[in-house]
């Protein structure tokens, strides 16, 4: 999933007048978001409404999740899938000590 342009002009808006711990959620979850969207159409082998041989599963909407930052609780959408399942794979419970997410 390409990030949102709209959201992206609206953080660096806020950037520039000098934002504050909301801003920095709201980067999180955006940037997050679309590591999530990479990893799970990376796992299915295609993109959302993509046709492909390759398609390992299929959409099947999403569940939130919380992350709690120093920042604050960020929401993330995760995909469902109707085959199998996906969960991303620094949130794991064997990459909770050497996972990339578990570092910050």
């Amino acid at each position: 999933m390409a990030l949102d342009k709209s959201a992206i002009a609206d953080l660096l808006d806020a950037l520039r007048a000098g934002g504050d711990l909301d801003l920095v959620r709201e980067g999180l979850a955006l940037v997050l978001q679309a590591l999530i969207d990479a990893e799970a159409t990376q796992h299915i082998g295609a993109d959302r409404y993509q046709r492909t041989t390759s398609r390992t599963a299929h959409r099947n909407g999403t569940r939130a999740r919380l992350l709690s930052t120093k920042a604050g609780d960020v929401e993330l959408r995760i995909p469902k899938l109707r085959e199998g399942s996906f969960f991303p794979a620094c949130w794991s419970r064997a990459a909770a000590s050497t996972g990339p997410c578990w570092r910050w």
